[in-house]
């Protein structure tokens, strides 16, 4: 392999062409319940035509080429092109509305846009005249695009037969181009998730991202012959550091679901070896789980009451690096073989041997979870600005509290106010065209300054409190972080996401609760209690007593002044549309307070029920308000 300064994503795709040509796969796609393959000559081909076409309408060194659609193989070949031709890929989660759309292109100064399909092309019509800059909407998916006129369209198929057309006139070009990139070169353009305000656009050089690869393959190493499934969108960094990037550097198979209703059962047609799931995945496949596990009768009930508490155990013992005695181990390998393996074959992880969760807190109770039932969850800390990933658990010292030992190629250290500070070669090159946002999170020697506050340990782990900004302060002066109640609540079955509550004017601490839709209904129909919509479901006297008790047992860990003492249960979940939710399904939490501020203050009050009005938006454009009276309960009778 090249020497990392510099090699570039390209090179890395070159290699492996020339290593593997057509003798061995690199992609699999599933259409119409078949499987496609693609070899790794497919893979640069493709990238090479696309890479041609694109310079022969006008592509330019240090141009940006925006990237908006499912997990699909043209996403990978859009992104390897552009930075074959020296511009930067710009990654735009497909369910951003138009006008986020149009922020991305406008602020990245993007000159290309390949869009998915109808849905995604439509979005990016309607702000056409908006951005003029807009050379070409290349789409890969042109069903229903058939009949579309506009001159700015144009098929991947297409764009292709302009590459090979051109590669004519230039037969070594896309060569030379590969030949020409270095490690400093900035092949991506990630923007942040915009919780505290306008997403940024940070800028990463192939040489960072590459560092922190290469140290991820050294905690966790893989093989050709590995297969790794690509769920979560190329927009986020997790995605280009194991999937994208973490390809290219192993030369493994990448696989790509059908749609996301398919996705558990192309799992267990896969076999993936390692995984990523964000944070929301993971708890939402826990209180699947749970739900069904609680619900359960027979031998599968006697099973899951014996063999759970067993394993949780047993994954204690091996958190505490205590010795796990011979009859422990050998109650295990029964359990395993009577439960868990069934369980992990049902939810299409049978051969995972590395899975991960980044990007926000988790429970520890989930780790753990998910631990027992022996599924190798590991926990990373990370961002865009920091290669992704700065710390990772490590296999034999994996402690569900912590988000693991920092990479080597990262120094870590804790500010005198508690922040987490970092520097290393993997950190991104700054904010484009934002120079005062790049020059706040960088302190005059260099540190990285990572907004969140944080201890390490005796043993070298970094424990991670949430962001500093978010930490609240009651009116009695006492402390506490809504993010590590949150994640707790979150373990729940019956919880899908909340917001704690409480500042320097309020004397205790409440909770807006949004229910699994799913599992509460589920609950209500196996006791015969019917209800009709979401709002209904919410305002039901049982599920009220149901997630008081899911409350409860949250509020018996916390300090007494942390506990929380009254909730409501929201008439709708928490929404992206609406802006309540950032395109990662983080919460914009000051955002939330300002739109419920009057539910908040009814909460505080001795008001027993509320009225909350909902607008909702048809596909059509129609809006309709519905008003819904939220009851505001105690957490304890």
């Amino acid at each position: 392999m090249s020497d990392i300064n510099s090699l570039t994503f390209p090179k890395l795709l070159r290699e492996r062409y020339l290593e593997y040509g057509d003798r061995k796969v690199a992609m699999r796609r599933k259409k119409l319940g078949i499987w496609q393959s693609y070899t790794w000559k497919d893979y640069y081909d493709s990238v090479k035509y696309i890479s041609l076409g694109l310079i022969s309408l006008g592509l330019e060194k240090e141009d940006k080429v925006s990237v908006i659609g499912e997990n699909d193989p043209e996403w990978y070949w859009a992104e390897l092109a552009a930075q074959a031709a020296g511009a930067a890929a710009v990654g735009i989660y497909n369910d951003c509305t138009a006008a986020e759309i149009k922020y991305f292109i406008e602020n990245s100064d993007s000159t290309f846009v390949f869009a998915h399909d109808q849905e995604q092309v439509d979005k990016v019509l309607a702000i056409r005249k908006e951005l003029p800059q807009i050379k070409k909407i290349i789409y890969w998916d042109d069903k229903g695009l058939w009949f579309y006129k506009d001159e700015a369209l144009l098929s991947l198929t297409e764009l292709m037969k302009l590459g090979r057309t051109y590669e004519k006139e230039q037969p070594a070009l896309f060569e030379r181009n590969i030949d020409r990139g270095i490690g400093e070169d900035i092949g991506l353009i990630l923007y942040t998730s915009g919780t505290t305000g306008l997403p940024k656009g940070a800028m990463v050089s192939y040489r960072s991202y590459l560092i922190a690869i290469q140290d991820m393959r050294q905690i966790d190493p893989l093989t050709p012959d590995d297969r790794y499934v690509s769920i979560i969108m190329p927009a986020w960094a997790a995605e280009q550091i194991l999937g994208v990037i973490g390809q290219l550097w192993t030369g493994f198979e990448v696989h790509f679901p059908e749609e996301p209703e398919t996705v558990r059962s192309d799992l267990r047609e896969i076999g993936p070896s390692y995984i990523m799931y964000a944070p929301r995945l993971w708890e939402l496949l826990c209180s699947e789980i749970q739900a069904l596990l609680n619900e359960a009768t027979g031998p599968k009930r006697w099973s899951h009451l014996v063999s759970m508490p067993l394993g949780i155990k047993i994954e204690e013992m091996r958190a505490a690096g205590r010795r796990i005695p011979f009859h422990w181990r050998l109650l295990s390998k029964l359990a395993d073989w009577v439960f868990f393996r069934q369980l992990r074959d049902m939810i299409g992880f049978s051969q995972v041997k590395f899975a991960y969760t980044a990007g926000a807190p988790i429970s520890p109770d989930i780790i753990r979870f998910f631990r027992a039932i022996g599924i190798n969850l590991k926990q990373g800390f990370g961002s865009t600005e920091t290669g992704a990933l700065l710390t990772c658990h490590h296999d034999g010292d994996v402690r569900p509290e912590s988000c693991g030992r920092p990479l080597p190629w990262a120094q870590v250290k804790i500010s005198e106010e508690g922040e987490i500070l970092c520097k290393g070669g993997a950190l991104f090159s700054g904010y484009y065209q934002s120079q005062e946002a790049t020059d706040k999170c960088f302190d005059r020697d260099g540190w990285y300054h990572y907004g969140d506050g944080g201890h390490i340990d005796e043993s070298g782990h970094l424990i991670v409190f949430g962001r500093l900004s978010d930490f609240r302060q009651l009116a009695d002066g006492h402390r506490f972080a809504p993010e590590n109640i949150e994640i707790r609540l979150r373990f729940s079955p019956y919880i899908k996401d909340c917001l704690v509550l409480g500042n320097q004017t309020r004397e205790y601490v409440t909770v807006i609760i949004i229910l699994d839709y799913e599992n509460v209904g589920f609950w209500m129909e196996k006791r015969g209690i019917a209800y009709t919509t979401y709002a209904d479901l919410s305002q039901k006297p049982e599920t009220y007593d149901l997630l008081r008790e899911e409350i409860a047992k949250v509020n018996r860990y916390l300090p007494d002044k942390s506990k929380m003492k009254k909730y409501v249960v929201l008439n709708k979940e928490f929404d992206p549309d609406e802006e309540e939710l950032t395109r990662s399904r983080k919460i914009r939490r000051h955002f939330v307070e300002e739109k419920y501020k009057a539910l908040i203050e009814a909460m505080y009050s001795d008001l027993p029920r509320f009225p909350v009005e909902t607008t909702v938006v048809y596909q059509d454009g129609r809006k309709a308000v519905t008003k819904t009276d939220v009851r505001i309960a105690y957490c304890e009778d």
